[in-house]
């Protein structure tokens, strides 16, 4: 930029229409050489001051326009450094720094074509001009850039536009569209900070941009802050009333916000058919808004649960989660549902990942107690041996250790193979076994509280079943089973 905006301290021998005034041209020259000692002390603003008084006492000197628009693209004021290098070259076509800097303001204002002309004129003056081939280079590197971020916005891949905003605005920094692009595709992706700063730099500059009051808008509407994104929104319209994005997400914001807060009534009457039908109809309304739906997403989840419907509710918190990797909510609604559903591996991950983010007491609890549930299920479940449930009464499991030790009785299977006998006879030891602990109140407690049996010696290695069943049948003379039939056989006390 500095070589583009250098001064013409040096005028040319012909300079096109000299004033008439011999005294008001010596004044003009007097104010451009003061206006050359601040430039060079990179005083611009001083600078553009006596560029401007002998523009005024020499309207139609072109190095004058010339040296103004070098001080403005210094001050980074490229639309009206724009203005004086057009004119400077109306004055003198001929006039090679002055097409360089009409070229070097365009290409910063991101019209690359009306760039590459104006260089193209350079060269056409000045053929071995480095500075307009090297810019010429650059402007048609920007060009590419914008085709390629174009098809590529097009496909949604989001990164690769940033990459080539990125790229182009180091030839063209003072270009809105490219920033304004740029913005758009870092709120697509999730990076709210950076596109509301690139947003929030341009409407300093201008406030009535409604293509940055629209990307300030999409930043908090993807940031669930929906009414505040409906106000800019609304306010970009203003500005452009026919801004088809901001009317779009305008209208698709209320209409979520809309649907969410029908979905949240239905859900607290207790409609929760209602309240699913909504959040799945919010859904549907704009996939893009990743913190919304994962909102949803776990709403819906919650809904299915109190359906009972456990396996819907984990997948739609597993697509919360995946949405949004740092929703605890979603987490703890899933771990529940893991719980539930006896999952226990995968409730102690959930619940591991919401302590580690949030170290509570309540969070610290609710991983304690998935731990001894994990560790209970890995035992073996003497409540499934013998049928009962866990709040099954002592009449209970006796009745259910009489039905099921007499089915896998030894004796009634003494017929079958040597592989079916085996199978039988662990099975009648497990239901003595299952007897043993559940029969005796403080085994019991132990056990359901997790502990383990062999603590306090009640090693079960060296467990007797049919002590056990000896024991609770009773009998003097012993017991047999007798065929009655085929197939058929009945329990005989001796």
């Amino acid at each position: 930029m500095a070589a583009a905006a250098e001064c013409d301290v040096l005028m040319a021998a012909t300079e096109p229409e000299l004033p008439d005034n011999e005294e008001a041209k010596r004044e003009a020259e007097s104010f451009k050489e003061q206006g050359n000692a601040y430039y060079a002390k990179k005083d611009y603003n001083e600078a553009y001051n006596y560029y401007t008084k002998a523009i005024d006492m020499c309207p139609k000197n072109a190095s004058y326009y010339g040296n103004r628009a070098a001080t403005l693209m210094m001050l980074g004021r490229f639309r009206e450094a724009l203005g004086d290098a057009q004119q400077s070259v109306r004055l003198d076509d001929s006039f090679v720094r002055g097409h360089l800097r009409e070229g070097k303001c365009h290409l910063s204002l991101g019209n690359a074509m009306a760039a590459c002309r104006s260089f193209q004129r350079a060269l056409e003056l000045d053929h071995k001009n480095a500075q307009a081939q090297q810019e010429f280079k650059n402007a048609n590197a920007v060009i590419e850039y914008e085709k390629i971020a174009e098809t590529d916005f097009e496909k949604r891949d989001f990164r690769k536009v940033v990459f080539c905003m990125d790229r182009a605005l180091e030839f063209a920094p003072a270009c809105h569209r490219f920033k304004i692009l740029k913005a758009e595709c870092l709120a697509m992706l999730g990076r709210y900070p950076e596109a509301q700063s690139v947003a929030s730099d341009i409407l300093r500059m201008d406030s009535t941009n409604a293509d940055a009051l629209y990307v300030r808008g999409l930043c908090l509407y993807y940031e669930d802050c929906i009414e505040k994104a409906v106000q800019f929104f609304v306010q970009a319209l203003r500005m452009a009333p026919d801004h088809e994005k901001a009317c779009v997400a305008c209208r698709n914001a209320k209409a979520l916000k809309a649907k969410k807060e029908d979905g949240n009534k239905a859900f607290k009457e207790g409609n929760y058919k209602l309240a699913y039908e909504l959040y799945t109809e919010a859904l549907g309304i704009d996939p893009n808004n990743i913190k919304t739906n994962a909102k949803l997403f776990c709403n819906r989840g919650t809904v299915n649960s109190k359906l009972r419907k456990l396996n819907d509710a984990i997948e739609d918190c597993t697509n919360a989660v995946k949405l949004d990797d740092t929703y605890i909510k979603a987490y703890l609604r899933r771990a529940q549902c893991y719980m539930d559903t006896e999952q226990y591996e995968e409730a102690v991950r959930d619940y591991e990942k919401v302590y580690q983010t949030e170290k509570t007491k309540e969070h610290k609890q609710l991983l304690k107690n998935a731990q001894l549930e994990l560790k209970k299920s890995k035992r073996k479940d003497y409540y499934k041996i013998l049928g009962v449930d866990k709040n099954a009464s002592e009449d209970e499991i006796k009745k259910a250790y009489r039905k099921r030790a007499l089915m896998h009785h030894p004796d009634r299977h003494s017929g079958a193979s040597a592989e079916v006998q085996k199978e039988e006879e662990k099975k009648f030891k497990e239901v003595g076994e299952a007897f043993t602990i559940l029969s005796d109140p403080k085994k019991k407690t132990r056990y359901d509280s997790g502990q383990d049996l062999d603590e306090e010696g009640m090693n079960m290695g060296d467990f007797d079943a049919n002590n056990i069943f000896k024991a609770f049948f009773g009998g003097p003379g012993g017991f047999s089973f007798e065929a009655s039939g085929p197939g058929n056989f009945f329990f005989q006390f001796g």
